[in-house]
């Protein structure tokens, strides 16, 4: 794989951060279509869109302090990394459907994605990289 852009972007801990993550996120996908001469399908960008939102949105949620969101394109596709401050992983919960408790994202990212992995980090948080394909 051998990527052709990449950009990062450090987010605080609260919660304007995962619109923040959209904007930024939609902002890089503008500009990789541009470079490639191409757009990508609308159900790729909203796929990008909703895993960006929601690595963010669980970060921010469940593990304290800031977080960084990485966006990389290669030919195939997209990659979104988000490092928090958590040395937990990532667990799947039964969603709550009043949305008061939240559940959904995990499982939403694990199905969109065609990778997930989590990799602990040197600082004692971790990152969650995913891989979505064009």
């Amino acid at each position: 794989m051998t990527v052709t852009s990449r950009r990062c972007i450090d987010l605080a801990g609260a919660t304007d951060a995962p619109a923040l993550a959209r904007q930024f996120t939609t902002g890089f996908l503008a500009d990789a279509e541009n470079s490639r001469g191409h757009p990508g399908s609308p159900g790729a960008t909203d796929a990008v869109l909703l895993v960006a939102s929601e690595l963010v949105t669980n970060a921010v949620r469940h593990a304290p302090g800031p977080c960084t969101l990485c966006l990389a394109t290669w030919d195939g596709g997209v990659l979104i990394e988000v490092r928090d401050t958590s040395a937990a992983l990532p667990r799947p919960r039964v969603p709550d459907i009043t949305g008061a408790l939240g559940g959904w994202g995990w499982g939403l990212v694990n199905r969109l994605a065609d990778d997930v992995l989590v990799l602990s980090g040197p600082d004692g948080g971790k990152t969650v990289r995913t891989c979505l394909a064009w």
